[in-house]
């Protein structure tokens, strides 16, 4: 297996790089404990559209670069590794145990997403106690929720537009 990234796949990465960026920077939602984003929809399109490999570097690169430049130093590493770990979770589940399951984007995406609510409820808890982090829990969990949904909604826009063309 050739694991060499051709230059239409490196620009194709980046554009899912950029999306998850400008999802996550510019689409904010205030919420009272910060902010709630789009980005993360844009995760899961990647995973959807790219796999996981390709997946997990568009999150965490695209998720990241958003904290970061957004100001949110102290985020980024988490951030790039709980994306990742959504993204490998749900391209486990998705691609591997459900694979011909039809509802497997969806599952893996919502399981994923459990797991991307407890580590973000968990890194919360030393940095800024228990109370905040469980008032923090309905947005992140209505933020990781609305990407599984708007994210496999889209996919299955873009999956049934492409088989439509190319049956004309």
């Amino acid at each position: 297996m050739n694991s060499k990234l051709s230059q239409k796949d490196i620009a194709i990465l980046g554009m899912m790089i950029a999306l998850v960026f400008v999802g996550t920077f510019y689409f904010k939602i205030p919420t009272t404990f910060g902010y709630t984003h789009l980005g993360d929809c844009m995760i899961i399109l990647a995973t959807c559209l790219l796999g996981i490999k390709r997946g997990t570097i568009a999150g965490a690169l695209g998720a990241g670069l958003a904290d970061l430049i957004g100001g949110y130093t102290i985020w980024v590493l988490p951030t790039m590794i709980f994306k990742a770990s959504w993204v490998i979770v749900m391209g486990f589940v998705a691609f591997k145990l459900l694979k011909n399951f039809r509802l497997n984007l969806w599952i893996g995406a919502i399981v994923g997403g459990l797991v991307h609510i407890l580590l973000y409820t968990l890194i919360k808890i030393p940095l800024f106690g228990v109370s905040y982090s469980l008032a923090t829990l309905f947005t992140l969990s209505i933020q990781t929720l609305s990407g599984a949904v708007i994210g496999n909604l889209i996919y299955g826009v873009i999956k049934n537009s492409v088989g439509y063309l190319v049956k004309i």
